[in-house]
């Protein structure tokens, strides 16, 4: 792999200082709330136990809306988008009464779907209840992703509701594609399709390998095919018609710059926090249960905010293994939090796939 252009250093420098001032200051920037476990498909990558009936309740709103209250007394609520996850946040029969109530305290708030029971009346409803901004998945034409998802029918449903929310001017919306073998070489075709339903900003990631989605050889593209997606991604930037992104995760080298909008951090425990499904709080859904740092249910969430998270703030912990003498370390930090084992030890190099 080529080395970083003069220009990539100096932004990486520059980017650098910045962090550094938000790991000290970490100001709440994004709030998910796990709020359901509870699931209408059968995802063949999912890392999550969700499923139609879940053995764990809902999470009650107004546990967590004592949560939203405790931010708004410390912090610019305006300031906080709240981001509704599950499981599938639709399942949820209030998930309208929860948004409008999200909305009414002042939090800008956003949905993650699978889109298969976003139809126009629940659209209509959602941008009422104040919806902000949108995610659906969406992993390829038909076959692929209804192979991916498990449930017939999924396909029609989300590209209806894409086609309607693309459209819409109130909100932000994305969608995000999880790239496989399957879907690989169709890449160039499906990127048509999202930009005939009006489609103006898609997220592509890869799954991480880590049970189930480890043992499926259609799940893990090879090196080459990694680098092949960057290429693509940048070239589709560069066309401009829609704006593709590389996902949050991974330093990508002589691609920093070239992905996605921003260059590589992991902004979780810094700018980023969550509260799951069993009150644990946390940073990005994808981070092992064990790296929690309270729990709703006997913290106090600013008091958790403000005074813990020193594994995610000081990252100098992860300098070991293959990390130990990387010299773009000062840049990358170890990768996402997500991507550590319950030793520590890193599962995935993003560079180092590049570099092959």
């Amino acid at each position: 792999m080529s080395g970083l252009s003069i220009k990539q250093k100096i932004a990486l420098e520059l980017q650098r200082q910045l962090i550094l001032d938000q790991k000290e200051k970490h100001p709440l920037r994004q709030l998910f709330w796990e709020s359901t476990l509870r699931c209408n498909m059968k995802c063949r990558h999912c890392g999550s136990d969700c499923r139609v009936s879940s053995l764990h309740p809902d999470m009650p709103f107004e546990d967590f809306a004592k949560v939203l209250r405790r931010i708004k007394e410390k912090y610019d609520s305006h300031k906080v988008m709240v981001i509704v996850t599950g499981g599938e946040p639709l399942m949820r029969k209030d998930i309208e009464q929860c948004g409008r109530a999200i909305y009414d305290m002042e939090f800008p708030w956003g949905i993650v779907s699978n889109g298969l029971l976003m139809t126009p009346k629940k659209i209509d409803g959602l941008l009422r209840a104040g919806l902000h901004s949108a995610t659906i998945s969406l992993d390829g034409f038909q076959d692929d992703h209804e192979w991916m998802r498990g449930i017939q029918g999924s396909f029609r449903n989300a590209s209806e509701a894409i086609r309607i929310l693309a459209n819409e001017p109130s909100i932000k919306f994305d969608v995000v594609t999880c790239v496989n073998n399957r879907n690989y070489e169709k890449l160039a075709d499906f990127k048509e399709y999202l930009i005939a339903l009006g489609l103006k900003s898609w997220r592509l990631f890869t799954v991480f390998p880590v049970g189930r989605a480890a043992q499926d050889p259609e799940l893990q593209l090879s090196n080459e095919r990694f680098r092949g997606l960057m290429e693509f991604i940048k070239a589709t930037r560069k066309e401009g018609r829609i704006k593709a992104s590389y996902g949050c995760e991974g330093f990508l080298g002589e691609y920093e710059g070239y992905v996605r909008d921003n260059l590589f951090t992991c902004q979780a425990g810094s700018s980023i926090s969550s509260v799951m499904i069993d009150g644990s709080i946390s940073a990005c859904a994808s981070i092992r249960s064990d790296l929690a740092q309270g729990n709703i249910y006997k913290d106090d969430f600013i008091d958790v905010w403000e005074n813990r998270y020193q594994p995610y703030r000081d990252r100098s912990w992860m300098r070991k293994g293959e990390c130990a003498e990387c010299k773009y370390f000062r840049y990358c930090e170890g990768n996402g939090m997500h991507l550590r084992d319950e030793n520590g030890d890193l599962i995935l190099c993003h560079l180092k796939r590049l570099d092959k």
